[in-house]
């Protein structure tokens, strides 16, 4: 038994090694930061048969974790961020042992809610800005802060489970909440997340993205270009640098700081030849 768990380790040192050097590949300081991060954490994973997880990524660190993973050959891992489509995610990395149903149970150990319920007096007043502000001025980084989830009658954050008795116990210490009432919430009891979407068409000589992200930041093409060389574009979900792609039907644009779009129909063209798309916005 002894002799196959030092083949084991043997072949997770190799194999650990060469993913470090994959790492030296990267140039960026805090994309080397957050990479060297995780496979620490597939390490832990693997030498201590335990499940490990993330902080809370934005959905440009979602889409680098992702390539890496994918690069290096991981296999057990799943992202989770507590509901379909949301922006910032946890990665999980698990043994051997578990599977991803097992795993997928396991979440509401890692990722809770803080529910905000408003008084009649307030609700409506607070937007995702008010609450994200809220918790921050608190002192909570904002790795540990999920999505945020706001209707009338107050919101849902989405928190790593080790900061849940904190803000439990401080969030009625702020002004603005003083007389609301903040509790514990599984993840499985997330409000229902209502999607408005805002309809409207737009023109285009080309469905080239530079050309398409112009039009849905309502900017000149020369701050497009700025916008997509700056990694601030997503293409269902994955960051896009080149700016010749074709968007596509069916495709959800997210710029970061102007939003998310679903481009719903290309409805034909112009006399002189250009392209008429039905666009949604979400809000």
């Amino acid at each position: 038994m002894h002799v196959i768990n030092d083949r084991l380790k043997i072949k997770w040192e190799k194999r650990n090694n060469m993913n470090r050097e994959i790492l030296k590949n990267y140039q960026k300081k805090d994309d080397k930061i957050l990479l060297a991060q995780i496979l620490d954490k597939i390490e832990i994973c693997a030498n201590r048969n335990k499940i490990e997880h993330t902080d809370f990524l934005d959905l440009m660190q979602i889409d680098l974790v992702q390539k890496f993973i994918e690069k290096i050959k991981i296999e057990n891992y799943m992202s989770y961020g507590g509901y379909e489509n949301a922006e910032r995610k946890i990665f999980v990395i698990y043994p051997d042992k578990f599977n991803p149903e097992a795993v997928a149970e396991n979440l509401s150990n890692i990722v809770q809610i803080i529910r905000i319920e408003l008084p009649e007096d307030l609700k409506g007043k607070f937007t995702h800005r008010d609450y994200l502000g809220a918790v921050i001025k608190l002192g909570v980084k904002r790795e540990k802060v999920g999505d945020i989830i706001v209707d009338n009658a107050g919101a849902d954050i989405i928190i790593d489970k080790d900061i849940s008795k904190f803000l439990l116990e401080n969030l009625n210490g702020l002004t603005r909440f003083s007389k609301s009432t903040i509790k514990l919430e599984k993840i499985g009891n997330l409000r229902r997340v209502e999607v408005k979407k805002e309809e409207r068409e737009i023109i285009v000589s080309s469905l080239r993205m530079d050309n398409v992200i112009s039009e849905l930041a309502r900017c000149s093409r020369n701050k497009a270009l700025d916008i997509i060389k700056m990694e601030r574009v997503f293409i269902n979900f994955e960051c896009e640098t080149k700016k010749t792609k074709q968007i596509k039907l069916g495709d959800i644009v997210t710029i970061r700081g102007k939003g998310r779009f679903y481009i719903k129909q290309i409805i034909g063209q112009t006399k002189s030849g250009r392209f008429i798309v039905k666009i949604e916005k979400f809000v």
